[in-house]
């Protein structure tokens, strides 16, 4: 398995390739994972890690495309030259554009090649506001389909990259595993008292919550605009964003403190994984602001098992997952967004219910016995053990 990222950090991708591995690993398959030399290690049986060296005056990375992460994924594919010269693999898994990488081993190793599509490599260009050249869109664009088309199997983690896939090659089996394991555990009843006492939150004031990362894409401006729609009429809420990295944060204040929010914006920074259940459990509302893209959020499905109300914006990023039956989805403005977090505040009875039906949801649709399924599915497809039926271009 190649996977260009830091390996384990607590953020979208690495959650996903932890939990890829646990599943292959309890299906009865062992895992060589080469992986970038940040991040802590995981101790898991079946896993090995191998990790590349470190470019000098690299000490991190960041989400998305970066400079960074041409030396970083240079080393990484020597890493993995060395591991098939080395051992005797039956198949090559990698995920986003370690796949380059893994297409041209798994060609000259002869074995067949699982592309783990966590996004679409040109639209990263535009939701990190990375570039806007055409010639390297078109690269990454080409980059993309010739990966696709040299992949046994592409795993992807929601229905719009599944559309992608079979746009470009139909033949190729595109099976939808959504990251619903990789979302952490469901909250503990209680365990929030302590969050709002460290952060001042009255226990009868409404907490809404945000948890995720910082970048643009995800709408923190619209959730500042709807806080100040919220406050006019319930001053005494609180907004709880946990994430971000420390200069993130210093820029999302800066815009809180000049939307008159200093009082009601709480930036808890970056939190483990384990502390975000409690943070789950002292909310009254979750939110997801998302104002672009059309990937799945990681924490909605945490969000579905919470057992307290969602409210997100209605674009296709959360549609695949949620509707009005599960959700309080509103257009993607301020205002509307705002009405939304009151709705979901003023009228517990239908937050409750709609909160119960998410909940239903999660421990249905989204169980890890239905993820475990479909990595099966996905292993047997890869192995050549099943066939996949294609009919019309759908597999």
């Amino acid at each position: 398995m190649i996977a260009p990222e830091p390996f384990f950090e607590a953020r979208g991708t690495p959650f996903s390739e932890y939990h890829r591995i646990r599943a292959l690993t309890e299906l009865g398959h062992t895992v060589d994972l080469v992986t970038y030399p940040f991040g802590r290690d995981v101790i898991h049986a079946g896993l090995r890690i191998f990790r590349c060296l470190r470019p000098p005056f690299i000490h991190e990375v960041r989400i998305g495309p970066s400079l960074a992460k041409i030396p970083l994924d240079a080393a990484l594919a020597l890493t993995a030259i060395r591991r098939a010269a080395t051992d005797h693999y039956d198949a090559v898994h990698s995920h986003e554009e370690g796949s380059v990488i893994g297409v041209i081993i798994a060609g000259i190793l002869g074995v067949p090649h699982l592309y783990d599509m966590h996004s679409s490599l040109p639209q990263q260009l535009s939701n990190f506001a990375f570039s806007r050249s055409p010639l390297l869109t078109r690269i990454f664009t080409w980059l993309e389909r010739f990966v696709i088309r040299r992949s046994k199997v592409v795993v992807v983690i929601c229905p719009h990259l599944e559309v992608t896939v079979r746009a470009i090659e139909p033949s190729v089996p595109a099976i939808v595993i959504e990251n619903s394991p990789g979302s952490g555990d469901t909250p503990v009843p209680g365990s929030g008292a302590r969050v709002r006492t460290e952060f001042g939150v009255p226990a009868d004031a409404p907490m809404i919550l945000y948890t995720g990362t910082f970048e643009a894409y995800q709408g923190l401006d619209l959730l500042f605009g709807a806080a100040r729609h919220v406050l006019a009429r319930r001053p005494d809420a609180r907004f709880v964003l946990a994430g971000g990295r420390p200069d993130q944060i210093a820029s999302a204040r800066a815009a809180a403190d000049e939307a008159s929010l200093s009082a009601a914006a709480i930036f808890a920074g970056q939190r483990p994984a384990e502390d975000i259940p409690s943070f789950l459990d002292a909310a009254d509302v979750l939110v997801s602001p998302r104002s672009s893209g059309t990937n799945t959020p990681l924490k909605l499905y945490q969000y579905l098992r919470s057992g307290r109300p969602i409210v997100a914006t209605r674009l296709l990023t959360h549609t695949q997952v949620l509707d009005d039956e599960v959700a309080f989805l509103t257009a993607a403005t301020a205002e509307a967004l705002g009405e939304g977090i009151l709705a979901a505040v003023q009228d517990p009875a239908r937050a409750n219910a709609v909160a119960a039906r998410a909940r239903h949801l999660a421990e249905t649709k989204y169980s890890y016995e239905a993820y475990l399924e479909r990595t099966r599915q996905a292993c047997a497809y890869l192995t050549g053990d099943v066939e996949p039926q294609i009919a019309g271009g759908i597999a």
